[in-house]
């Protein structure tokens, strides 16, 4: 009987050994199926390059994006300034559209002025006036060489006349404007007058004599029918010789002053013409 008792008891515990093992075995069993992740060797790899490479480093700074690589960063600001500058370029062009707009009102404006006619001076002038105008017109472009013509000259006393000057006083003050503008030929007695450094003469060479200065080429004195003045000619304008008793006309002369008396001297910027010479190919 007693050995009974033995064999139950030993299979007691036996039967409390296997359930605590079972339990245990479930219990790892559970465990089990919960999946373990783990780098693989290639991700290891991949890692240490990222981490030592340039682009992988982590930059801190203030300028950089906050959680990207330094390549999504490039490709970011690239995006934005590519989208700037379209839109600056959009624009740019409705502004230019703008000028081309305003260019187009502009020039349609000016199409459709009118223009103004000048109005002659001497057509407010009475029959009279007119005729005295005319005369003294003809008389100053005969005495004034200055390529001036005698319907240019009548305008400008008819202006004067217009504006309350008799006609003497209008006669006068053109004839002096006309002498002060450039390139006219004016009286040597007048040249003291003239306000300009320039001038230009015509008259008679009346005498030549022997340069004081190896810089001279020639140096005498010109004459007309309001006076007379020395002329000088340097050597470097290299002009054309004149002779006694030519007529000549200078242009471009300068004006000098010497003892409170005027003369004129020809520079390389001067001019000399001949009237009474005969053309080279005559």
């Amino acid at each position: 009987m007693s050995s009974k008792q033995s064999v139950s008891k030993v299979v007691s515990v036996d039967e409390q050994a296997y359930e605590q093992e079972t339990v245990r075995a479930e219990h790892e069993d559970v465990v089990d199926e919960t999946p373990e992740f783990r780098a693989t060797v290639e991700m290891e790899i991949q890692a240490k390059v990222d981490a030592n490479h340039p682009d992988g480093i982590v930059d801190t700074s203030e300028d950089r994006i906050y959680g990207v690589t330094l390549a999504q960063e490039e490709r970011i600001r690239a995006r934005e300034e590519e989208l700037e500058r379209i839109s600056v370029q959009a624009a740019f062009g409705r502004q230019e559209g703008r000028a081309e707009r305003t260019r187009a009102v502009i020039e349609q404006a000016r199409r459709d002025q009118r223009p103004v006619k000048e109005v002659d001076p001497r057509e407010k002038l009475g029959r009279a006036e007119l005729g005295q105008v005319n005369r003294q017109a003809q008389r100053l472009s005969e005495d004034i060489n200055g390529g001036y013509t005698r319907a240019v000259i009548a305008k400008r006393i008819a202006s004067r006349v217009l504006e309350g000057s008799d006609i003497f006083e209008a006669v006068m003050n053109t004839k002096e404007e006309l002498h002060h503008e450039a390139g006219t030929i004016v009286p040597i007695g007048a040249l003291e007058e003239i306000r300009r450094g320039e001038v230009s003469v015509e008259g008679r060479v009346i005498e030549l004599w022997e340069p004081s200065s190896p810089s001279i080429q020639q140096v005498g004195l010109i004459e007309d029918e309001t006076g007379r003045t020395k002329f000088t000619i340097w050597e470097r304008s290299r002009q054309t010789m004149v002779r006694e008793g030519e007529r000549v006309r200078f242009r471009a002369a300068a004006k000098n002053w010497y003892n409170g008396r005027c003369s004129i001297a020809l520079t390389h910027w001067s001019e000399i013409v001949f009237p009474e010479r005969d053309p080279w190919w005559e």
